[in-house]
């Protein structure tokens, strides 16, 4: 056995279809309405979309921690989906991948950022905080409840 430590890397990248069975269970985990394949799939295709995982490169093998799906439309970013897998969570991921979802739109002019959450995702709604959003107005009904 070797005793060379593990070196782990992350890093940013596009998100492709290979991708799609890792975050589609980050994603089950993660939501009480997950995403499907499919959704994913159609953001992949949509030109409007910016698609990103972050790969957590450990002991020669690259598995997806986190990814983020948002839009950037007319003079605003939308976030429509991000996720952190279990095991990566509390390490900054989602912020990071926050702060390039700012500085994507930062490049083509856009400086105002939008998300629709839950009220009971409080660890989301912290992390949304903590990244410079504010409170604008609450929509009652917007989930669809189960």
């Amino acid at each position: 056995m070797s005793s060379e430590k593990a070196d782990p890397r992350a890093t940013i990248d596009l998100m492709h279809k290979a991708d799609l069975p890792e975050i589609v269970a980050i994603e089950k985990v993660s939501f009480t309405s997950p995403w499907t394949a499919g959704m994913f799939a159609e953001e992949l295709e949509n030109k409007l979309a910016q698609c990103l995982v972050i790969r957590i490169n450990y002991e020669g093998k690259s598995n997806v921690g986190a990814y983020i799906i948002f839009r950037l439309i007319a003079d605003e970013a939308h976030l429509h989906n991000l996720a952190v897998k279990k095991e990566f969570k509390r390490n900054g991921l989602a912020r990071n991948l926050m702060e390039t979802m700012k500085n994507i739109a930062a490049q083509v002019g856009i400086t105002a950022r939008t998300l629709e959450v839950r009220e009971s995702n409080k660890e989301a709604i912290s992390l949304y905080l903590k990244c410079g959003f504010v409170v604008d107005h609450r929509q009652h009904f917007y989930y669809r409840r189960i």
